[in-house]
């Protein structure tokens, strides 16, 4: 933690260094940026200067040109008037002889005159053209100046602006990280003290533990020397305090030969890690293999319909037997390709968790080495054909120089990739060696065999990337022949997208293979512990045996757990079960409610009972003198007119005593019973309607007194967390301010010690820039003095 804390310390003086020479570099930029913004301002002030001289040269101007239109008026003016003196000349020549002498005197004045301001005019006019070209030189001269001096300006401004913002912040970060170490050393101070002081307990306890331990070795080793009657490790030797002696050989199977032998015999540890990486980059490399299975069926496919393109084209002349029989035998490429990815499914799915996974137990690689010896004979097949086709075609009227030389490397390449074929088929089957042979390839071999594989895989990659090149440069060569077709062009399109395809595929290939060169080595070949030799399949199959015996009986020893609650859906459902209807207040108040109730309905029903009982005796008389009235009625018809007024006081008490059931005469008693029928029926069914509503309307009460508790509960809950919310938000506020401040306070800090490190070194430049002044004078001095005396 020092070594780290010192480290930190000396890239922070680092930092604070750089920060410092920046600063000053810094205040070199802004003495710069002011001295050509001092330069500007004078400049724009010589630019105000020249503007006003222009315009005093353009006043003048304009008072020449009118002075120069005056005179022109004049001298007009005069050859009108010479013009006037010549015609009258005519007519009288003495007067003219008289004038002629004054008008050629005033004419040589005027002509005099007016040469003089012609001569002025051309030159004002001369120099008023020169003062205008130099003020536009100058004016385009002193605004790119001015141009240039802004950008510069806003650039070292926008520098200025960036290095401060930068370092600002690598300021404020450096102190934040100081900070946080100065609080981690702390801490690991107090952990160093309490570590210290478990190591001198831990060591008084290890010296113990060694005493207790080296006495009983002691007795271990006399038990083992006297009872152990056979012993296979190399040789014992006591391990424990320093007067033990060393225990000797048992039987003669204590030494390295006879152990290492004997050791052989025991049964592997089964590495189920091992077998599922193993199984993961079988995996990876079976989709590898597919890939380049599907490159090089379309590459053989395509190449096939190239050869009936070009250079002769099949659907319009015969092509020759040489590219007839290399086209057969490149359409027999799938029987040939196909079983590569099938040996190598095979061989992922002999991989499995349940298996050991050695060089010699994986027999499905001797089938992959199979299919893999058939296809490099496909290839063997068809390489002579493949190299004449392409000489052939060198040999044809359209191909050109350039084209040829393509062919040519072509023709090389081909060559070259039937020989990385032949050495990977060498060094995979030497790799399925072991598991039909074990004594056909050595262990010590296995590293130099996988590094091969590696480094044929690389070549591989190689070889079929300038394969890519050189098609690509032929088939842009190809698309100039005239008499290039469409079909020519899809198909070299083809061509090359199945190149490009295996080139990637074999670059993945190589780089799986080279990641995964170390895994290879190691995994592929352990052995039994304590044993020289490697695992062979019976060993396997008998470590698989206990392996499944082991697992069946964990899983006899394990018992399933009982079921509960997942602590998760427990959590999810807290806030309900706080808050839920069949809480056991709620329940209890509803089971005494629904007991006094079972209570009424049961008097209810007992009182209900007895009056129906009541009306079942009632009824049972009534009908049974309603019976006696109709019997006495019949016997008494012969006598009916004497004995009317009886019969009707007879029936008239029977009325009376049957209120409910009223009888005229002996056909209406089937429809007084169908009556009462219904009277029953229809007041049992208004009862049972009454009894549920009375019972739904129950429940709806319960339920509603049941929400209304639970909403409470609910509101209660909901304002405990709204007063806890409101104090957490004002305590994220306080801290927000408290914050504020402390940055506001920090940037002022920091502030002040930046302006106070800029005065610094604004103050140190200055007295650099006297030195070295000083010092420049001094050396111009004494140069001086050097002359004089060379001089002298």
């Amino acid at each position: 933690m020092a070594a780290a804390a010192a480290e930190l310390q000396g890239k922070y003086q680092k930092l604070a260094q750089e920060y410092s020479k920046l600063r000053a570099q810094n205040q070199v930029l802004k003495k710069g940026v002011v001295d050509e913004q001092a330069n500007s301002a004078s400049l724009k002030e010589q630019l105000k200067m020249k503007d006003q001289s222009l315009r005093k040269l353009q006043q003048e101007m304009d008072s020449l040109t009118f002075r120069n239109q005056q005179l022109a008026k004049r001298v007009e003016l005069l050859q009108d008037e010479l013009a006037l003196s010549e015609a009258r000349g005519k007519k009288n020549k003495k007067s003219v002889e008289s004038s002629s002498q004054l008008s050629q005197e005033q004419k040589s004045v005027f002509n005099e005159d007016l040469q003089k301001k012609i001569e002025e005019n051309e030159r004002l006019h001369i120099l008023f053209f020169e003062a205008d070209e130099q003020h536009k030189r100058l004016e385009a001269e002193l605004r790119s100046r001015l141009e240039v001096l802004e950008t510069d300006a806003a650039q070292h401004q926008a520098v200025v602006d960036s290095l401060t913002k930068k370092y600002t912040e690598t300021i404020e970060k450096l102190q934040n990280d100081k900070a946080k170490l100065e609080i981690k050393s702390q801490t690991l101070e107090r952990e160093a003290k309490d570590c210290r002081l478990r190591t001198e307990e831990c060591q008084q306890q290890l010296k113990n533990l060694q005493a207790a331990l080296g006495s009983r070795l002691e007795e271990s080793l006399c038990i083992i020397n006297e009872k152990v009657p056979f012993n296979d490790t190399n040789e014992l030797k006591c391990r424990g305090s320093p007067g033990v002696r060393s225990a000797q050989p048992l039987h003669g199977f204590g030494t390295s030969m006879g152990s290492t032998r004997y050791n052989a015999l025991n049964v592997p540890l089964h590495n189920r890690r091992n077998q599922l990486k193993l199984r993961d980059l079988a995996g990876q490399a079976l989709a590898f293999v597919q890939e380049l299975v599907t490159a090089l069926l379309n590459f053989h496919t395509y190449t096939e319909q190239k050869v009936q393109i070009f250079p002769i084209d099949s659907a319009t002349d015969t092509i020759s037997p040489l590219n007839q029989k290399f086209s057969q035998y490149l359409h027999e490429n799938a029987a040939y390709v196909r079983p590569l990815e099938e040996g190598m499914l095979h061989l992922f799915k002999s991989i499995t968790e349940d298996t050991v996974t050695v060089l010699e137990t994986t027999v499905k690689l001797k089938a992959f080495s199979e299919h893999l010896a058939s296809y490099l004979g496909f290839l063997r097949k068809i390489l002579p054909y493949q190299l004449k086709s392409l000489e052939e075609e060198c040999e044809s009227s359209l191909c050109t120089a350039a084209l040829r030389a393509r062919n040519m490397e072509l023709h090389r390449d081909m060559k070259r990739l039937t020989a990385v074929f032949e050495k990977l088929h060498t060094y995979v089957s030497l790799l399925a060696l072991p598991s039909t042979r074990p004594e056909g390839l050595l262990r010590t071999n296995y590293n130099f065999v996988f590094t091969n594989i590696a480094a044929s895989l690389h070549g591989f990659h190689d070889i079929l990337k300038d394969i890519s090149k050189h098609y690509s440069q032929k088939a842009t060569l190809e698309q100039d022949v005239p008499t290039a077709t469409q079909k020519l062009i899809t198909t070299n399109d083809c061509i090359l997208s199945s190149v490009a395809a295996l080139t990637n595929g074999a670059g993945k290939m190589a780089s799986f293979f080279s990641n995964n060169l170390d895994h290879f080595t190691t995994s592929l070949s352990y052995g039994p512990k304590g044993g020289t030799e490697f695992i062979s399949p019976l060993s396997a199959e008998c470590m698989l045996q206990y392996k499944k015996k082991a697992a069946a009986y964990m899983k006899s020893l394990k018992k399933p757990c009982a079921d509960s609650v997942p602590y998760e859906e427990a959590l999810a459902n807290r806030r309900v079960l706080l808050s839920s209807t069949e809480s056991r207040e709620g329940l209890a108040q509803q089971v005494q409610q629904s007991l006094e109730k079972i209570a009424k309905l049961e008097q209810e029903k007992e009182h209900w009972m007895l009056e129906a009982q009541l009306a079942k005796i009632k009824l049972e008389k009534e009908n049974q003198k309603l019976k006696n009235s109709l019997s006495g009625h019949l016997t008494d018809t012969v006598q009916e007119r004497s004995v009317l007024p009886n019969v009707a006081e007879q029936k008239k008490e029977t009325t009376e005593k049957s209120l409910r059931e009223p009888i005229k005469s002996t056909s209406l008693a089937p429809d007084v019973e169908s009556r009462e029928d219904l009277i029953k029926t229809h007041y049992m069914a208004r009862i049972a309607e009454l009894t549920s509503h009375l019972q739904l309307a129950d429940s709806k009460s319960v339920h509603f007194h049941a929400e209304c508790r639970a909403l409470a509960k609910r509101l209660s809950l909901a304002e405990k967390s709204k007063e806890s919310l409101t104090e957490e938000l004002k305590l994220a506020s306080q801290n927000i301010t408290r914050l504020q401040d402390e940055l506001m306070t920090t940037k002022r800090s920091y502030e002040d010690q930046l302006s106070m490190m800029s005065d610094h070194l604004c103050s140190m430049n200055e007295t650099l820039t006297k030195q070295r002044e000083e010092i420049d004078t001094l050396k111009m001095a004494s140069k001086g003095n050097s002359k004089k005396n060379k001089n002298r």
